[in-house]
């Protein structure tokens, strides 16, 4: 179990992007596709996903990179850090890059995706693990199980 804050504050390297988001995580997410690997130039990508009402950003206005489709990843056009992506469809929820909080080791990985196009020395201890994004029914489920998790 993590103690993760019900408020807290996040930016880019550079800090000319700020942002803060006013509610816990729905859930916490560990994802090893090769997309995320080649924007990270890591073995994956943490995000934790809250509420597009409790996101806020605070100084500064973020660009779009990465791929230029339906779900847009958002960079801070200085530093170029990916802060943010909003996922085509799911217009009520923004999805933050875990690593760009403070507290970053609060936001451990529940669940990881696209396991099977993960690094095979790559571990995250993530609960739940699938080889590609859970079913979008299986979301309200894992969304409980993390909540029930942090208590």
């Amino acid at each position: 179990m993590n103690y993760v804050p019900h408020k807290t504050k996040g930016s880019c390297r550079c800090g000319k992007i700020q942002f803060e988001v006013s509610s816990k995580p729905l859930i916490t997410m560990a994802c090893h596709c090769t997309g995320c690997q080649k924007m990270t130039s890591s073995a994956f990508s943490l995000s934790s996903l809250f509420p597009s009402s409790a996101f806020f950003i605070t100084l500064g206005s973020p660009v779009i990179g990465g791929l230029h489709g339906g779900t847009r990843h958002y960079f801070c056009g200085h530093c170029m850090s990916w802060l943010f992506t909003r996922p085509e469809g799911m217009d009520d929820f923004v999805n933050v890059r875990s690593t760009m909080l403070e507290d970053t080791q609060n936001y451990r990985p529940f669940i990881e995706c696209y396991t099977d196009e993960k690094l095979a020395w790559a571990t995250t201890g993530a609960k739940y693990n699938f080889n590609k994004f859970p079913a979008q029914e299986d979301y309200p489920a894992l969304i409980q199980a993390f909540a029930d998790n942090e208590e």
